[in-house]
This record gives C-alpha cells, sequence and structure tokens, in this order.
C-alpha cells in the first residue's frame, strides 16, 4: 500500500507525527518512507509492506497527513504507476525536466577518443541548440584486447568542454563504484560545469551491487539500458533496486533486444513498448537507435534506417533518444560504423521534431 502525504505536510508537523505513530502501531506492517522531487515541490511517500490486504484503505486515507492512498499493483512499487494517473513522473535535473512529456536528444560519442572530436562534436551540438550529449569514458566490451574508454583521464577536459559549449547533462556509463567517485573528483575539480547521467549498460542491468550502489548516491540521476536477454518486467525490477535504494530519478532505456530474428539490424528494436513503460511506470523512457540498428545503412526512400526506428519510438512517445554520431566515423574506436556523420546531425535533428509533432498530435486525436 502507497501512501502520498499532503504537500505542505513536513516532518515537524502534528499531523505528520499522528500519522507515523498510528502506521507504526500496525501489526505485521513496515513502514517506509521516500521523497519524490517533483518540478516544483518535493513529496513525502509512505509504503506499507507486509499484511496490509487487510487494512481498510478509507481508515488509512483519513489520516491527518494522507492526501491519497494506493492500491500497489505491480512489483516495482516505487517506480510503478499503479493505475495513478495523478503520480509524479520524471525529475528535474541541470535546469532541464525530465519526466513522461518532454523530449532530450543525447547525440555524441559512444566512445571518447581525443579532444579534437569532442570538441567538434560539442560545437556542432551548441550550433544546434542542444544542450545534453552523451561521452562514453568507460566502455566495457565482448573482446578483451577492445579499446576499454579513457576512463578518468578525459574527464576534466571533457566536463571543461561541455561547459565551453554550455552542455548541461552528459551521459556516461559507468561500471564500478570507482568510476562514479572519479566523475564526482573531476566535476569538483573542474568547477561542475555540467551534470551527468550515471548511464547502466545492458551487461550490468542485473548487477545488482552496481545499482545499489547507483541507488544510494543521490547527486546523479541514472539511465538503465534494458537487459538484452532478460524479460521487460526483469529489467524493471532492476530499476526499481534504483530506487529502493533511494534515487528514484531514473530515466529506462530501450536498446533492442538480442535475437536473430532482428536481422540484418544488430539487435531487435523493442521500440514498440515505449508506451507499456509510461504506463507501467513513472520512468521517462529513452531510445537508443544506434544500438538497435547497428549500422547507417539507407532505406529505398533515402532515410538511414536508424532515423525510421527514431522516428517510431519518438512517435510512440519516448522522451530521451540516445544516439551515437563521430566526426570521423572511420576512426573512431568504438561502433564507428553506426556513428551518423557530422552533416547528418542538423536533418537528424529536424526529423526528431517532425516525429515529435506527430506524437503530439496523435495525442491530441485521441483527448
Amino acid at each position: 500500500m502507497l501512501l502520498i502525504l499532503r504537500p505542505d505536510i513536513s516532518p515537524g508537523d502534528a499531523a505528520y507525527q499522528e500519522t507515523l505513530k498510528y502506521l507504526d502501531a500496525l501489526p505485521n506492517v513496515e513502514v517506509r518512507q521516500h521523497e519524490v522531487q517533483g518540478q516544483l515541490q518535493a513529496l513525502t511517500e509512505i509504503y506499507l509492506l507486509g499484511d496490509t490486504l487487510a487494512l481498510d484503505k478509507d481508515d488509512i486515507e483519513s489520516l491527518p497527513a494522507v492526501e491519497r492512498v494506493i492500491r500497489i499493483s505491480e512489483e516495482y512499487r516505487i517506480l510503478g504507476r499503479h493505475s495513478d494517473q495523478e503520480r509524479v513522473t520524471g525529475f528535474q535535473y541541470q535546469g532541464l525536466n525530465f519526466d513522461q512529456k518532454t523530449l532530450h536528444v543525447f547525440a555524441g560519442l559512444c566512445a571518447v577518443d581525443n579532444k579534437k572530436h569532442v570538441e567538434e562534436m560539442m560545437r556542432a551540438l551548441q550550433a544546434n541548440g542542444q544542450q545534453t550529449t552523451r561521452m562514453g569514458a568507460y566502455k566495457p566490451r565482448t573482446n578483451p584486447y577492445a579499446f576499454q574508454g579513457h576512463g578518468k583521464e578525459c574527464l576534466p577536459w571533457v566536463f571543461e568542454l561541455a561547459g565551453k559549449y554550455g552542455i548541461k547533462v552528459i551521459a556516461m556509463e559507468v561500471t564500478k563504484e570507482q568510476h562514479v567517485d572519479e566523475i564526482n573528483e573531476a566535476l569538483d575539480a573542474t568547477g561542475n560545469p555540467c551534470g551527468v547521467i550515471l548511464q547502466i549498460g545492458t551487461r550490468n542491468t542485473q548487477n545488482f551491487e552496481l545499482l545499489k550502489t547507483i541507488g544510494k548516491q543521490q547527486r546523479h540521476p541514472a539511465l538503465l539500458k534494458r537487459g538484452f536477454g532478460i524479460t521487460l518486467n526483469e529489467s524493471l525490477n532492476a530499476a526499481e533496486y534504483l530506487a529502493s535504494e533511494g534515487n528514484s530519478q531514473v530515466i529506462f532505456c530501450l536498446r533492442g533486444m538480442k535475437s536473430d530474428f532482428g536481422a540484418p539490424h544488430r539487435n531487435l528494436v523493442d521500440f514498440a513498448q515505449v508506451p507499456t513503460i509510461k504506463r507501467l511506470t513513472r520512468m521517462p523512457v529513452c531510445i537508443d537507435p544506434s544500438h538497435s540498428v547497428g549500422s547507417r545503412e539507407r532505406a529505398p526512400d533515402g532515410v538511414l534506417e536508424l532515423c525510421h526506428a527514431t522516428s517510431q519510438g519518438i512517435a510512440a512517445g519516448a522522451n530521451m533518444v540516445l544516439v551515437d554520431f563521430h566526426p570521423a566515423p572511420e576512426k573512431a574506436l568504438v561502433d564507428g560504423p553506426q556513428a551518423m556523420l557530422m552533416s547528418e546531425l542538423e536533418p537528424f535533428l529536424k526529423d526528431v521534431e517532425i516525429a515529435r509533432e506527430a506524437y503530439l498530435k496523435r495525442c491530441a486525436v485521441w483527448q
């Protein structure tokens, strides 16, 4: 059972104390509190775990600090929507809103290779009015001899360039707690010119100790990629690990499923599940067309297949796009064949805008 407290209630209020005293006295019920940061204010949610079926919803709703009560219907208690359309979705970070109504494009380098390419990418993003990007410093690879990323050595100048070109948020994959510490140190050393969304790759979707580590820190939001060989429900429960440790600022990313049925694409594109995730949870939903399609092949109509996949996800309501670009894909150290060209950034963003307009028009039809 989930209790949403009145927004004007604080822990020092008599109504709050009276409510907690009543709940703590309930037999065989554990009480957990969780803060949800909305765009305008923080809300307190209380989760009742255990023998809650016998509790009368009206009785709980009559408690002085309670605004409304929701019967939890999914396993993911904190991130789940639980058939309640009023629940707060998303979060605000670095002055930007990330929720189920917004759309952000994170175009950038899958793997940072050198300062020149990073600066070219960020300069192009600024010229096209973009404030977000992806930059991979740590790159887990299937082949142990493949490039693993420059790691902490590149962080200071990547963050400094972000500040120079007005980039507010960078999506960056991490694979262990040490990486989070290194990012924090580099941000502090450079004066915090930008923010970082900690990206959890598909190989680490069920690395529960990593999920707990990122969930316990409150400084950065997290972007969790769906595991390429597990069910959607298993991946959503992985996201719940983050929230259960205290960090509910989570974005869920669809990046294609590992299956021969997707051939010749790199993975089977799963963007049709964008609205499903938004229905089941309060998380903004990201799509990663680069790792889904995995190539720059062009359809007979002249449009890149990657762009077609992107538009399908956006037309279904995606809130974020994670996409690979590179000034010289033939020289890229990771995933060069799927990286888009700098000359394609402007038409790509125009294509995204068209797909977004189509989505909003589609929604209006059903209002």
